[in-house]
């Protein structure tokens, strides 16, 4: 930095000097900045990246929920349609030819019972159909089978799982609560009701007792509620109902 002696004539027709100190002080503010610019500059540059951060982390927010409503939405579908139609192709009347008093195996049955599970809906049911499913590639197996649901809890996030065992007639069942295919996770309750002939609804049904012998309801309807991580007060919810032809049982 250059210093200089220098005068300088102002409108007011006055002369002044200026000395060597003050032109120094004024170059030196000139090519420098101040405390009070570097904190402004900072405090700016703090807010923009404040701004796309909050940006950046709240669009990967909404991908992660949607995906996870997306996957919540087809384990739901998939579900309800399974149990559909198995339910739709329950035995309303089972063959009195493959009956036999030795065999209690093949004895008509139709159970649902209202569990819980640390509070939450956990129901169970259990039916014969003749929508067996087998998974060996030859299409699906002739003769009938016992369809069950039940509901366990999983150990790391104490969700609900909902379960599907498929035990054809011929085949020893597994242990009730225990065995199947997971047919989704993520549940907060599962709730099954039943209608009989009078449109009045029931939280358990069984075709063995003396009440319902050898009887299935009017209706089932499968209420299907899963977690909602955005706002655990409200679970997804869904709902489908089955009909059986009148005139059955």
């Amino acid at each position: 930095m250059v210093c200089f002696f220098a005068r300088s004539w102002f409108p007011d027709g006055a002369k002044r000097k200026f000395t060597l100190r003050s032109l120094c002080l004024c170059g030196e503010n000139r090519f420098g900045f101040t405390l009070m610019e570097i904190l402004i500059a900072m405090f700016i540059f703090a807010i923009v990246l404040s701004t796309i951060y909050t940006s950046y982390t709240g669009t990967f927010r909404i991908v992660n929920e949607t995906e996870y409503q997306a996957d919540i939405y087809g384990m739901a579908r998939i579900a309800l349609e399974r149990m559909y139609e198995d339910l739709e192709s329950v035995y309303t009347v089972y063959p009195k030819s493959s009956k036999s008093d030795d065999d209690s195996a093949q004895a008509f049955e139709f159970v649902g019972a209202d569990k819980e599970i640390e509070g939450r809906s956990a129901d169970s049911l259990h039916f014969i159909s003749r929508a067996h499913l087998v998974f060996s590639g030859q299409g699906q197996a002739s003769g009938t089978a016992e369809i069950g649901y039940y509901v366990g809890e999983n150990d790391e996030t104490e969700d609900l799982v909902l379960y599907r065992t498929d035990s054809p007639a011929f085949q020893e069942k597994p242990e009730e609560g225990t065995g199947g295919l997971v047919m989704c996770d993520s549940l907060v309750s599962v709730n099954f009701t039943y209608y009989d002939d009078e449109g009045e609804e029931h939280d358990n049904w069984d075709s063995t007792s003396d009440e319902s012998k050898d009887k299935i309801p009017r209706m089932v309807s499968i209420m299907l509620e899963f977690e909602n991580r955005s706002d655990p007060e409200a679970p997804f919810k869904f709902l489908t109902k089955v009909a059986f032809p009148v005139g059955q049982g």
